[in-house]
């Protein structure tokens, strides 16, 4: 069979669902698993990423140029970790045959410490479900890549590995982001000595990230590219440093402004136990103490496509929706997901100073949104409860002026 055969094959066996956006070389591939066609290559990893929360294994297809537009869910995803693994195959057009460009995606393992695979005819099969086992034993997304020459090349018929589903972890909700970072710096570093001892790397360099071999045999190697493993030969993991940082060690965390307009909101959410995919921006605060609403936040705008297929909650801010968030919206309708997308609709990015931001209904009116105030909490409790479809409330509300983030001492949480 040809190698985008075989490679079909290996990911229906290891995937619960997958994701694609087609193009040259994985349009073949992305018809071959049957995967879901979804609006952009960031809306797909964000629904593997929920997936992974409710405990599916999936998978996501792409081409090289792709990968660009998944970099935000991929780099947050290595600190906030995740449940069921999370593998991204992403097909390099490395002569320019059907592309603006040419690309390595390799070099993405380096920036999202994340795994990266690149089987051999040999490897193949066994190589999706080592990506899977390394994404679940690691809590981060993995990377297989793969070329035209490989897809279009004949194979013999090989047995597919047994399946190993491992439990992956999201990140302790007690560690701060800079804890967070130092736990997955931890996590790096045992990449590295799984990558140097894997059988796969016995007859050929499979696992390219974390390098997997002695130097010098690395500078012999022949690759399909630019020259990832020479470059990368002499790569140390990063320093073990001291004990990732905690709430309870730093003594305190932050959380919203002592008169923030949408306090009432979020207290509706925490009394019914409604947990929620957070976004960047002020929203990420849900994930703190006193609410701990939130089970992870995986970059701008990411919340609704996680939720879709996570927690059926999303919470985000007007900025983020309209930042990237809007394509994810836009494809939660046309496949009418179960979800709750609350948008706390405050005209401004209340992270960065401030700045004003467009009114927000113009833009969605389409998803026939409800509109609620902050201060109508009868209004509120109607609208704030589980949905069998897709429903969007925007909560209208104004931020004080001179307003902080409130610091909350340890021993008060």
């Amino acid at each position: 069979m040809k190698g985008m055969e075989a490679l079909a094959l290996a990911l229906r066996w290891s995937a619960d669902r997958c994701y694609a956006v087609p193009g040259y070389p994985i349009s073949g591939l992305a018809a071959a698993t049957e995967a879901v066609i979804t609006i952009n290559e960031k809306v797909a990893l964000e629904y593997a990423l929920g997936d992974s929360i409710a405990g599916r294994r999936a998978a996501v297809v792409v081409k090289h140029v792709g990968l660009n537009a998944c970099a935000d869910p991929l780099v947050h995803a290595t600190a906030q970790g995740l449940r069921a693994g999370v593998v991204v195959v992403v097909g390099d057009d490395v002569r320019a045959v059907a592309s603006d460009v040419v690309q390595d995606s390799r070099y993405y393992g380096e920036i999202a410490r994340a795994p990266v695979l690149e089987p051999d005819r040999e490897t193949l099969a066994r190589a999706v479900e080592a990506a899977f086992e390394a994404s679940e034993t690691f809590s981060r997304v993995a990377i297989v890549r793969v070329t035209p020459d490989l897809l279009d090349t004949d194979l013999p018929d090989s047995a597919f590995p047994l399946r190993k589903n491992r439990e992956g972890s999201l990140a302790d909700p007690d560690l701060t982001m800079a804890g967070r970072a130092a736990a997955s710096d931890r996590g790096t570093r045992a990449m590295f000595a799984w990558s140097r001892s894997s059988p796969l790397n016995r007859s050929a360099a499979v696992i390219v990230y974390p390098p997997p071999a002695d130097p010098e045999v690395l500078a012999r190697v022949i690759e399909t590219g630019r020259p990832f493993l020479r470059e990368h030969r002499l790569l140390l993991p990063p320093d073990p440093g001291g004990e990732p940082e905690r709430f309870s060690s730093r003594g305190y965390c932050r959380t919203f402004c002592r008169d923030c307009p949408f306090r009432p909101a979020l207290a509706i959410l925490r009394e019914r136990n409604m947990r929620a995919a957070c976004d960047a921006g002020c929203a990420i605060l849900a994930m703190n103490p006193p609410y701990r609403i939130g089970i992870a936040a995986y970059g701008l705008g990411s919340s609704i496509a996680v939720a879709a297929t996570g927690t059926g909650v999303a919470l985000i801010g007007d900025y983020a929706l309209l930042h990237s968030g809007i394509n994810a919206l836009i494809d939660v309708y046309e496949r009418r997901l179960p979800l709750l997308c609350i948008v706390l609709a405050n005209n401004r990015m209340g992270m960065t100073g401030g700045h004003p931001v467009p009114e927000i209904l113009r833009y969605i009116a389409w998803a026939d949104p409800v509109v609620c105030a902050t201060d109508d909490l009868e209004a509120l409790r109607r609208a704030l409860v589980p949905q069998e479809g897709p429903s969007t409330v925007v909560i209208e509300g104004t931020c004080p002026e001179g307003a902080r983030h409130v610091t909350l001492e340890y021993r008060d949480l």
